[in-house]
């Protein structure tokens, strides 16, 4: 008889002490605010794609979020014992440099077959300003892969940079992005660079929205106006 899968990957016991405790640290110390959090699904694999500008974006993702959010992270860090069997319980797993990532998109595949929720920030690299930058194709393809859909979020502060401490910031979650609705085909760089823009202009349209609840007019806005 077939095991019955699973509608949502558990959490592990350390990563939900972990993230009471860091509530009670960053929602203060942050001023975080969470908006969408009602458009992540409750079960299901999950992909949510974000903007990355800080060290501290996948805390503060983690923490906005009742499931548990799964990263990748660079080989080196899971080399010790104790510190890579710690971060494998926090929710991280390794990816090789100069490897493609290919071990890693495995274990994503494997997470998202066992209905959980892997977390990408869709650009590869922190954003020193807070400014968008160019999407990688690597959300695309596990989409493409393993046919989940995707959550955009941005986090966004008061000033539009990267988050700081006592300066405001919201975490807004968009609605789920069904595999369907990025029209890819195939796996072939053009469609994955197209399904990739596709999700950062939406992660882009929740970053001006959370700028104009700050009173802040994102660029570009109002252009062509007489």
């Amino acid at each position: 008889m077939a095991k019955k899968k699973r509608e949502c990957k558990r959490k592990m016991w350390l990563y939900a002490l972990g993230q009471f405790l860091l509530v009670l640290f960053y929602y203060p110390v942050f001023r975080m605010r969470v908006r969408g959090r009602e458009n992540i699904p409750r079960t299901g694999p999950l992909l949510v794609c974000c903007n990355h500008a800080a060290k501290r974006d996948p805390v503060m993702l983690g923490v906005s979020m009742r499931r548990q959010v799964f990263y990748m992270a660079k080989e080196e860090l899971f080399r010790g014992r104790f510190l890579g069997g710690l971060l494998r319980k926090l929710g991280a797993f390794p990816v090789l440099r100069g490897s493609g990532g290919a071990d890693a998109l495995q274990e994503a595949y494997d997470l998202l077959d066992d209905n959980a929720v892997v977390g990408v920030f869709i650009e590869g690299t922190r954003s020193k300003t807070g400014e968008l930058g160019r999407p990688k194709t690597g959300a695309a393809l596990l989409a493409y892969r393993t046919k989940a859909p995707v959550v955009p979020v941005c986090i966004t502060a008061e000033d539009g940079k990267p988050p700081r401490v006592f300066k405001r910031t919201i975490v807004k979650f968009g609605r789920p992005i069904p595999f369907e609705a990025l029209e890819m085909p195939d796996d072939s760089s053009m469609q994955l660079r197209k399904a990739s823009r596709k999700i950062m202009s939406e992660i882009a349209a929740l970053r001006a929205e959370s700028l104009e609840e700050f009173g802040i007019q994102p660029e570009g806005a109002g252009e062509g106006e007489n």
